[in-house]
């Protein structure tokens, strides 16, 4: 993982910037799209997603990106849409979040130890970011890493996700395939894979609730040593 040793506070040692503009034109599609969203729904967000929660955290959770009504209209990842019921009763379940979700940025939910990003910080048109856009957009979860000096554990939510992780780690994806459940060792960070916590798996069965508690079960239990 890049160490920042700029002195400029926007970018990272790479000279990459550690924080999109939000008017971010480096995706062209997904600049338009946001364009089009902004004169469609004025009163959304709208703009790339920021992570949520503590940086001095142990715990980071990458996503895939921004939902439509989800993040991008709200502006806190996973707040507004399906997917974030699941991941916030969880955390809170498990000591990663206290106050209660209301699915709204003012609801007053705080993160523990922990935080909460994605691979691609701007909404793609359904749902599906290109693969030149996720690797454009990595430069801001190396942000995020490096920003987490106390960072031990990632929970990565899809395959696109782990993969883009996998990338920021230095490591190779061969050696770390995706699969629910699995664990890979990275120098002192532990990575977690989970299937995405989607309206889609969650309705198909691919991911139960039994099976999304079963990660961070083990991301408490493995911390807590």
């Amino acid at each position: 993982m890049t160490t920042i040793s700029t002195t400029d506070p926007a970018r990272t040692s790479a000279g990459l910037r550690t924080e999109p503009d939000r008017n971010c034109p480096l995706c062209p599609r997904l600049a338009d799209f946001r364009q089009a969203a902004r004169a469609r729904e004025p009163g959304w967000f709208n703009s790339p997603v920021p992570p949520f929660g503590d940086a001095n955290g142990r715990l980071l959770i990458v996503g895939l990106a921004p939902g439509l009504q989800g993040a991008n209209r709200t502006g806190r990842p996973f707040t507004g849409d399906h997917a974030g019921d699941l991941l916030y009763a969880t955390l809170i379940e498990y000591g990663f979040a206290k106050g209660v979700y209301q699915a709204r940025p003012d609801d007053g939910l705080m993160l523990v130890d922990c935080r909460i990003g994605n691979a691609v910080r701007c909404v793609p048109p359904q749902n599906k970011p290109l693969p030149a856009e996720i690797n454009t957009c990595r430069q801001f979860l190396i942000a995020t890493l490096e920003t987490m000096p106390r960072l031990r554990a990632i929970v990565a939510l899809g395959r696109i996700a782990h993969e883009s992780t996998v990338k920021v780690l230095g490591l190779r994806s061969a050696a770390m395939p995706f699969s629910h459940g699995a664990v890979h060792q990275a120098g002192e960070i532990r990575l977690y894979d989970s299937y995405h916590c989607s309206r889609y798996n969650t309705n198909t069965r691919v991911l139960t609730p039994e099976m999304f508690r079963s990660v961070f079960a083990k991301v408490r239990t493995e911390l807590e040593k």
